[in-house]
């Protein structure tokens, strides 16, 4: 297999967790590259489910270095629960220890971190729709110059520096700006304490020399958060994450760079989702958007909030094959469309004002209430084709739909999931 980058190319939660756990199987070395404990993965192996959040996927694999890469933020405490549930399931901690590593690079949520971002969600008069779990906050600390890496917590000399300047400032932060409880020195030392011992067993301190050993011998599978359309700079901003989950920002976050990157297959749901706030123009208020969400079991792996659902937008899907760098399409969730009379891709817009139709996304989303997908309809296909095993055995109305898809997205369809677990996978 070539060296492959995974990413979302939606809104997040298309099922990026089994192409990638399927695409393992064939890698050496995966490496989530950016994103922390907000994400939420979910790997049926044999009818048992595994969630991830921050974990490679394939990490079920034997003999799969996994990394948590420098471009990732890592909350310890969830990730200590993320390991202890999946051991609960028949993963050997030994199995972790051995696998599992993580960049000294990649920077800490912290307790004040979580406080901000609860606060800023709760009070403020434009929500984003966050997981409050600190991961934005955690981000601007990063860019600000700020922010405790995983290298910190292993050198207390240059934590106790580091601290004396941060805390100055973002204790004043915490009082005057969000009337948020301040944090003392010995507070923070001490779960940085904690924070060490959870993360000691997986800290990567020779991580340039087996980087390099990977990139010069190995398989390499980067593994994406989130999507294209949460993206901090191509997304609908300002309802994004805050990093960059594209094929651009894989190189960056893993610390391999992009010439090291051969292929990057954009994960498509067959229909669309989105979880929080945000636009969402081919969104369904009604009975199908209800039915969509019903059989496709769209509630967020991580926040168990019930996902908003709607039919497949080929106008911002072509958007972010061109700033997500995809180069092939993996489509979930196809069966999903089983029981539908009628199946609908969004090939346009319409402005409702004017009657313009327009082919581009519009990227500023606060103007996307002036418009209406116009569509073009599909018979559907009225069987089951979880059992399908080939190309050739799915029906001629989920072929049409298929096909109508590559030509719009100019890229080929080459992974089909027709299930949620591992074997009922098409591979074109």
């Amino acid at each position: 297999m070539k060296n492959t980058v995974v990413v979302g190319a939606q809104f997040g939660d298309e099922g990026k967790a089994k192409i990638t756990d399927l695409l393992a199987r064939e890698a050496d070395f995966i490496t989530r590259f950016q994103g922390g404990s907000n994400a939420g993965h979910t790997v049926v192996v044999e009818g048992k489910k595994y969630a991830f959040h921050l974990i490679p996927s394939g990490i079920l694999y034997e003999n799969k270095i996994c990394m948590i890469g420098a471009g990732c933020v890592i909350k310890p405490d969830d990730l200590k629960k993320e390991i202890d549930d999946i051991i609960a399931l028949g993963v050997k901690k030994e199995h972790f220890e051995k696998y599992l590593k993580i960049s000294p690079l990649a920077h800490i949520t912290m307790k004040y971190h979580t406080d901000i971002d609860g606060y800023s969600e709760a009070s403020g008069k434009i929500k984003i729709g966050t997981t409050k779990k600190g991961i934005g906050p955690t981000y601007t600390d990063k860019y600000n110059r700020s922010g405790i890496r995983v290298e910190d917590l292993f050198n207390i000399g240059t934590l106790s520096k580091k601290l004396d300047t941060i805390l100055d400032k973002k204790n004043k932060e915490l009082q005057f700006v969000y009337n948020l409880k301040p944090y003392t020195k010995e507070e923070i030392l001490a779960e940085c304490a904690k924070y060490r011992e959870i993360l000691s067993p997986y800290v990567d301190f020779r991580w340039q020399e087996n980087l390099l050993n990977y990139k010069n011998n190995k398989t390499i599978l980067f593994e994406g958060a989130q999507g294209v359309m949460l993206d901090i700079d191509y997304g609908t901003y300002p309802f994004v994450t805050s990093s960059s989950p594209t094929a651009g920002g894989a190189g960056v976050g893993a610390s391999i760079g992009p010439l090291a990157i051969d292929r990057a297959v954009g994960v498509f749901k067959a229909y669309m989702t989105r979880v929080g706030e945000g636009a969402f123009i081919t969104e369904l208020n009604d009975e199908t958007g209800e039915k969509l969400r019903s059989i496709g079991g769209e509630f967020g792996v991580t926040t168990g909030r019930p996902r908003r659902c709607g039919w497949f937008d080929a106008v911002s899907a072509k958007y972010a094959v061109l700033a997500g760098g995809l180069s092939e399409i993996a489509l979930t969730k196809l069966d999903v469309l089983d029981s539908f009379e009628e199946i609908k891709i969004a090939i346009s817009y319409k402005n409702k004002i004017t009657g313009e139709i327009i082919n581009h996304y519009p990227t500023n989303v606060y103007t996307h209430e002036d418009f209406e997908p116009v569509y073009e309809t599909f018979k559907g296909w009225n069987c089951d084709i979880t059992k399908c095993k080939s190309y050739d055995e799915l029906p001629q109305n989920a072929k049409i739909y298929l096909k109508r898809l590559e030509e719009i997205l100019g890229i080929k369809i080459t992974i089909i999931s027709v299930g949620a677990d591992r074997e009922q996978t098409i591979f074109v």
